[in-house]
């Protein structure tokens, strides 16, 4: 039985393996992937690289409004989704919400707003309020509102329950409670979570500009269509500078405040 005891672990692993493998190979089926045709067309890729430069810079008194409206459509995103996904997060974490149908509806809202993509979000605020930079905010916010929503409610299941406890001891209203003992705890876990987001959305808002949400986005898809590849290479090169620029805005900010 010993030498059985000692085996387990190891067919364990093998069958786990083995599962992951067998996975793999039924995706790879699935999804039709073919490395081979990426090689047969490494010629075509190199002549869209070629016709890209070099970047046509006299682009870049255009490509700043745009670009100022890709940031602000991620900025106004964010807030609002951090402004509107904390009540979510209260009612969603078990050691807040104050029923249990609040704390379903809740989490059902959540989920919903986080399974649905924000392209599809932006398609429908598109078709509600015409093009610009506007459904591309209304499209973040409600996204945000989903993923954010659950993360937060996840820290705060997490806190330390003492300070609440003791507050409430002292007979504390719920409003007390919740911005004397829960608030201070999870602060700066929010803030850093809501910084993350802020990154995600300026990539997300780019995409967005796909689909009639305006931006640099959008200038990128109409260079694309009219085959201005040199065009094209500079929208992304003012894509990369912009996400590297938030990306180390937001890092300093996070070591400044965490």
């Amino acid at each position: 039985m010993s030498g059985v005891a000692r085996l387990r672990p190891r067919l364990l692993a093998c069958a786990g393996a083995g599962a992951f493998l067998a996975v793999l190979v039924q995706a790879a089926f699935v999804t039709g992937a073919r490395p081979q045709d990426l090689l047969t067309g490494v010629h075509g890729m190199a002549d869209i690289l070629h016709r890209s430069f070099p970047p046509n810079v006299s682009l870049w008194s255009q490509a700043f409004r745009p670009t100022l409206e890709t940031l602000d459509t991620a900025l106004l995103g964010t807030v609002a989704g951090v402004v509107f996904a904390v009540p979510f997060a209260v009612l969603a974490a078990r050691n807040t919400t104050p029923s249990p149908v609040l704390y379903a509806l809740a989490r059902g809202s959540i989920a919903l707003f986080r399974a649905v993509p924000d392209l599809v979000w932006a398609l429908l605020f598109v078709s509600a309020v015409g093009l610009g930079a506007f459904p591309g905010v209304l499209a973040l916010s409600v996204h945000s509102i989903g993923m954010l929503g659950r993360l937060f409610a996840e820290v705060i299941e997490d806190i330390d329950m003492g300070p609440v406890e003791a507050l409430s001891l002292t007979g504390a209203g719920r409003i007390a409670v919740f911005t004397h003992a829960v608030v201070p705890g999870v602060a700066p876990s929010l803030l850093g979570i809501a910084l993350y987001r802020l990154d995600e959305n300026i990539r997300a808002s780019i995409v967005l500009g796909f689909v009639g949400a305006g931006g640099i986005g959008f200038q990128l898809l109409s260079a694309m269509n009219l085959f201005q590849y040199r065009d094209v290479s500079f929208y992304l090169i003012v894509n990369f500078a912009l996400v590297i620029a938030v990306e180390r805005a937001s890092a300093a900010l996070r070591k400044r405040v965490l």
